[in-house]
């Protein structure tokens, strides 16, 4: 036994996985190493076009509704663009005159953050801090003096060279050329992508090729929805915190609330480190005004319990669904994207992530980028049931149960999830990848989370009150059914869940051992003489044993009511044809069983009737 350890070879827990990354070619990995290494240097030119087509997505929305009230494309273009630029450039002033101000009077704060320095200082004074401090001027006096040593032996002629003269044009000018060209650059592509966006649309459709036009328009049409709607929630919701942290600044008496209100905005647009950064400046400045600690704490409080609320209310309310991508994974790709294009990689990374999320679930090559980024579950839940079942995690494995619960009826719960984990066991046994140790335990833990769902069955059969109704409430008597396993213990566990089933139906169900032979189960039948034998098997068991056990039954009893269940996934059937053409109904799902065995008690209880109504005297 190998403890926890799943086999390498384990086909049916990695089947998606594997086809995944079986499309994960050389040529494709070549393909996305040379698309990188274009990402970054041709960073220059691609940075204000991914610029220029978010602020497309962004405005093409306003754009479209002023449209729609009339106007043309050109004149709707020019209204939008103009009132970015006027909010835009009220914001520029406001925020620039502030932050004069601001710069102006520091030095009123200058006594205040010097005493803080002193309590912090005063803090740490005899503790870890300060024994931290002593150790590294210690080391730093160390490497100062032999640094020192070095030059004195080493010391050589110093040559002086005049420096030459900088104009001021190449200082001040040289630095913004760059920034000034790639926004005349974003904004030129924005107007253009705007006025001409069927256009491009088209074009790039057609570069595609026709072929993949079904494939190409449903991804685009996706990537825009979606990152509008990011785009525009985000700008809401960071707008009304912006509005709320001015408005409550203010209230406390900070001064240039609305210059933190407003860094608050583009801030929140960074992950992680943006609420941290929006929430330092005004706790700096705090501390600049205010004589004591209380005020400071009070911003930060006031940041965390404002961005709790927004987290919990507003962002359900207007989101209404996520972007799609994993939480982990999405840090990772910030930090890819920051990487790559510096601190506009940052603050795009969150929209470049849905895009390629997007493209990768219409493109087959791209599958693999689906499973790592997307937010739906790695795993379906009867595989992670089992995979849990393997790993002898019989805990976690009752937890998924009792999520699946939750959301469904308990009924379900043995077609949809308890029996596809047989399946799983009997295909694994078939190619040696089971155990008889991981066998004999997933057998024992199938037996007890069975009685779990025969818990919630009861529950779920009782009336309102929840204490009186009794479980079985079927008028019409009851009858006996002997449950024959066709081969395994898989098949004997499978008819346990069936017997759960029947409980409310009246119906006493004897399950029979797996290891009886077939003389044993028609020397049972004999004995017990039941209303009908149900003989089960679960896929990927072939039908040999219960043809031989049918054709037995039906030679001893000729009378008798035969059921056969065969159940299980059906991606693992391979041989899903009829036992016998006389055998009896056969059914593919515990529930179809169950319906069939319902409908044949009635039926035996119209025979019975009859029959006891014939053998009465006649008046």
């Amino acid at each position: 036994m190998e403890g926890n350890k799943l086999p390498e070879d384990r086909s049916i827990i990695t089947s998606r996985i594997s086809r995944s990354v079986g499309r994960v070619n050389p040529f494709t990995v070549a393909v996305t190493v040379l698309v990188i290494v274009g990402f970054y240097w041709a960073q220059a030119v691609l940075i204000p076009f991914a610029l220029a087509i978010l602020l497309t997505f962004l405005l093409a929305p306003i754009v479209t509704r002023i449209q729609q009230a009339g106007l043309g494309r050109g004149t709707s273009v020019t209204i939008v663009i103009a009132l970015t630029f006027a909010v835009l450039a009220m914001i520029g002033w406001a925020t620039v005159s502030q932050v004069t101000s601001l710069a102006e009077e520091l030095p009123k704060y200058r006594q205040n953050i010097r005493q803080k320095v002193r309590d912090l200082r005063g803090m740490g004074k005899g503790g870890v801090l300060e024994q931290v401090q002593e150790t590294v001027d210690e080391v730093k006096d160390e490497i100062e003096q032999g640094e020192a040593s070095r030059a004195a032996n080493n010391r050589r002629p110093i040559i002086v060279q005049a420096e030459p003269t900088v104009s001021w044009r190449s200082l001040y000018l040289g630095p913004l050329i760059q920034p000034i060209a790639s926004a005349t650059l974003v904004l030129g592509l924005l107007i253009f992508m705007l006025a001409q966006r069927e256009d491009l649309r088209n074009r790039l459709i057609r570069l595609i090729g026709y072929a993949h036009l079904t494939v190409t328009t449903k991804a685009l049409e996706e990537a825009g929805q979606r990152i509008s709607r990011y785009l525009l929630m985000q700008i809401t919701i960071n707008g009304c915190f912006g509005i709320i942290i001015s408005v409550a600044l203010f209230l406390i008496g900070l001064p240039y609330a609305f210059l933190w209100g407003f860094l608050s905005v583009p801030l929140l647009f960074i992950p992680v480190i943006g609420f941290w950064t929006a929430a330092a400046l005004p706790t700096i400045m705090s501390m600049g005004v205010f004589t004591d600690w209380w005020w400071p704490l009070l911003v930060v409080g006031l940041f965390l319990v404002l961005k709790t609320i927004i987290n919990m209310l507003l962002e359900p309310l207007l989101y209404g669904r996520s972007i799609g991508v994993s939480p982990v994974p999405l840090l990772m790709m910030i930090a890819f994207w920051t990487w790559l294009w510096g601190p506009v990689g940052l603050l795009l990374a969150t929209p470049l992530t849905v895009c390629l999320l997007v493209f990768a679930k219409h493109v087959p090559q791209l599958d693999f980028v689906q499973v790592l980024l997307s937010d739906e579950p790695a795993m379906e839940m009867q595989v992670s049931f089992y995979q849990r079942l393997l790993a002898m995690d019989q805990a976690e494995a009752i937890e998924i149960l009792q999520q699946y619960l939750k959301n469904h009826e308990p009924e379900r719960a043995y077609d949809e999830l308890l029996m596809p984990a047989l399946s799983y066991a009997k295909e694994d046994r078939r190619r040696n990848n089971l155990s008889d140790d991981e066998e004999l335990f997933l057998f024992k833990a199938m037996r007890e989370i069975i009685e779990i769902v025969g818990i919630d069955l009861q529950r779920s059969a009782l009336s309102g009150d929840g204490a009186t109704a009794p479980v079985t409430t079927d008028p019409l008597p009851r009858i006996k059914i002997i449950g024959c396993p066709a081969r395994g213990e898989g098949d004997e566990v499978a008819l346990l869940m069936l017997r759960q089933l029947l409980v409310s139906k009246n119906c006493l169900v004897e399950v029979l051992s797996s290891a009886a032979l077939a003389a044993e189960v028609i020397a049972r039948v004999s004995e017990g003489n039941p209303a009908l034998v149900c003989i089960a098997t679960v896929a990927p068991d072939e039908l040999i044993q219960v043809r031989y056990l049918s054709k037995r039954l039906h030679a001893s009893f000729p009378d008798l009511k035969i059921v056969i269940g065969r159940w299980g996934l059906r991606e693992l059937d391979e041989d899903g044809g009829s036992p016998t053409d006389d055998s009896g109904e056969m059914g593919s799902t515990l529930l179809q069983t169950r319906d069939q065995i319902t409908n044949l008690r009635q039926l035996i209880s119209d025979v019975d009737t009859k029959t006891r109504t014939e053998m009465l005297p006649a008046n």
